[in-house]
């Protein structure tokens, strides 16, 4: 038998937040065998590169991770194995040409992980995808800055939009049980901000209890000495009901921001992605949200140059999102994607069309964004601090109104600041995208 404690393990994950919670699910297998974890490649004698299949432009992401990567087996690196949405979806076309790669896996393969290691040193590369019962536990090693980290509630997705990859490669949706995710979140320690993710999370528990419950498990959540705030990510504008409009209100440890990914306005083009809402109904819903819950924050993400797209109907889009008026958004041109119902759709559009509506789009909603962050400046914000930007020589930190990576931060001076602490933050300027200032005490 191998002795996988001489081993040293690294990690690359790509792709979203939720490929990111199993990645650090695998991990704590790893260190729970008592093996070697290393951040560093070049010591790294096994590297997993957990991938990311939504598009094809990740798709070619993971693939050419997995070919510069397999430069370092002339050094240390004895082992690559593949694992996540890209087996998962296109093992077949994949495992026969990727013979850099040593070991494929799924998505719900990690137990497997280490008998699929195993039989690769015995001279063969090894195809386990499907092979696994999905089980991964509820212990992490955690990935991100240590004050904040993901908690996946669910894994795929019913909604069936015609655009979306998601259910062919992850399956229909499925809630993790709630004292599965209690165990975990107490699992993570001392933790300021607990961010929520799954497709959809809105959907929560519907099909484990028969009823949406969310609303239970934020209260429950909420309820751990070690989580400070919560925050919520994908949030599906069919599912936001009165009762999870009151709990984010009332509860003081839920973050006033959700993430509700539109994809776009026009009802033509709703209901060709298998949309549920109209345009109408998401401004009303806008509304409703903005008089229940003051100041809340509203993220969201579209799509533009779907199929039959018309020029009308991004003006459209345009002017949604003047009325909308969205803290944050994200653009994103449609990918035809094979497998999809979308892919077989008349009127694609040309690439060149596609990046120049999505230009469009931004151009409005940095107009819209440096209106807002204007407002704050002259006031005090409390900041969460995120740690030091060495190349701006101050501290970064996020505002309640902004989520990691996806959106703008703080930057700030002060005489002291400590990754994960709060602080009030006097805003002096700002540009489209982040905020500057300082702390009332920052002596220059």
């Amino acid at each position: 038998m191998i002795d996988f404690k001489q081993k040293s393990f690294g990690m690359i994950s790509l792709g979203c937040d939720k490929n990111r919670v199993d990645s650090e699910k695998l991990l704590s297998i790893i260190k729970e065998s008592g093996a070697i974890i290393t951040d560093d490649i070049d010591n790294a004698q096994i590297l997993i590169i957990n991938t990311c299949a939504f598009l094809n432009e990740s798709r070619k992401e993971a693939i050419e991770t997995i070919l510069d990567c397999a430069q370092y087996k002339s050094g240390k690196l004895e082992k690559i194995v593949v694992t996540g949405c890209l087996p998962q979806k296109y093992v077949y076309e994949t495992f026969p040409v990727l013979s850099e790669a040593d070991v494929f896996l799924g998505t719900e393969d990690y137990d497997k992980f280490f008998e699929a290691l195993e039989k690769s040193y015995y001279g063969e590369r090894v195809n386990y995808v499907g092979c696994g019962s999905g089980g991964m536990g509820t212990r992490r090693v955690l990935t991100t800055p240590a004050h904040y980290a993901y908690l996946k509630i669910s894994d795929g997705c019913d909604n069936r939009c015609t655009y979306c990859l998601i259910p062919k490669i992850r399956g229909k949706y499925k809630s993790y049980p709630i004292e599965r995710l209690i165990e975990e979140a107490e699992s993570l320690g001392e933790v300021s901000e607990l961010i929520l993710v799954a497709q959809d999370v809105t959907r929560y528990g519907i099909d484990l209890y028969g009823k949406k419950k969310l609303v239970e498990i934020l209260q429950m959540l909420t309820a751990l000495v070690n989580i400070n705030s919560v925050r919520l990510l994908y949030c599906y504008p069919d599912m936001i009901d009165d009762g999870l409009i009151a709990e984010i209100k009332n509860n003081k440890k839920i973050i006033k921001y959700l993430d509700i990914p539109l994809q776009h306005s026009e009802d033509r083009i709703l209901k060709l992605m298998n949309r549920k809402g109209s345009r109408q109904e998401y401004l009303n819903l806008l509304e409703k949200l903005r008089m229940e819950i003051p100041k809340i924050a509203i993220r969201s993400t579209f799509i533009t140059g779907f199929p039959s797209e018309t020029e009308e109907e991004v003006d459209g889009l345009c002017d949604f999102l003047r009325k909308a008026q969205f803290d944050n958004c994200g653009f994103f041109a449609y990918s035809r994607e094979p497998d999809t119902a979308a892919y077989k759709l008349k009127g694609q559009l040309s690439s060149s069309v596609k990046r120049s509506r999505v230009k469009k789009l931004y151009a409005v909603q940095r107009e819209i964004s440096a209106e807002k962050l204007k407002n704050y400046i002259g006031g005090t914000l409390r900041v969460l601090c995120d740690g030091i930007d060495y190349d701006k020589n101050c501290f970064v930190g996020r505002a309640y109104f902004s989520a990691p990576d996806i959106d703008g931060k703080v930057y700030f001076n002060s005489n002291n600041a400590v990754q994960g602490e709060y602080y009030d933050v006097v805003i002096s300027n700002c540009d489209s995208y982040d905020l500057y200032g300082q702390t009332g005490d920052y002596e220059a």
